[in-house]
């Protein structure tokens, strides 16, 4: 088998499991542990990659980065199409805006909840601008849920998985109450039956 995924546990990686299995790609699993203490990656991942970060995928001996790269390019080469408006449409330049969100705008206001949670009252000075932007982007999310319960069109599309984790990430911080939405999207991703294979082939998603 040609597909590696180098997954990470509790890790962003987690959404390209569940890509793969919503196309049905048949691919084997490299599996890495956190350090329980420190919550980083193990050194083992800089031989795949020299960031040491996940995911990253291998296919046919290509090492392939960043998790936007590696959602394009698992929907053109292993049969997710379906999961891509057309090019040339609206709904794809928005299909583009949001696989960008994902991992641009919305992850800085989350690395930087989770890193100063780390130092504990010296982050203080941080907190206020910290949560306006938490709450900027997930209402920002939240008001362009659509009624079908997807970023773009009627059915599930690969910006919805890329946007499944930020999405998560404000659930699993208490805040289904202020976003409710975003809550009903969450639920509505893990009861789809390849995010519960994901799961089950990936492990222990943060409790899930």
């Amino acid at each position: 088998m040609s597909l590696i995924v180098h997954h990470l546990n509790n890790s962003r990686s987690q959404r390209i499991l569940w890509l793969l299995e919503e196309i049905g790609a048949a691919y084997d699993i490299k599996y890495y542990d956190r350090d329980p203490i420190t919550n980083l990656a193990p050194s083992a991942l800089i031989a795949v990659h020299p960031l040491g970060k996940s995911p990253v995928i291998e296919d046919d001996g290509r090492v392939i980065t960043e998790s936007g790269a590696i959602t394009e390019y698992l929907c053109e080469r292993h049969g997710g199409g379906h999961l891509v408006p057309e090019r040339g449409t609206d709904d794809h330049t928005t299909h583009l805006e949001w696989l960008h969100f994902a991992e641009g705008s919305a992850m800085t206001p989350i690395l930087l909840r989770l890193y100063t949670a780390r130092i504990g009252e010296a982050a203080a000075v941080l907190e206020p601008r910290i949560a306006q932007q938490l709450d900027s982007h997930f209402s920002y999310m939240e008001d362009r849920l659509l009624p079908s319960g997807h970023f773009i069109g009627d059915s599930l599309s690969a910006a919805d998985i890329m946007l499944s984790f930020p999405a998560e990430i404000a659930i699993m911080q208490g805040m289904a109450p202020r976003y409710p939405k975003l809550a009903d999207f969450v639920n509505r991703c893990h009861d789809r039956a390849a995010w519960r294979r994901a799961r089950d082939k990936g492990g222990a998603y943060y409790g899930y």
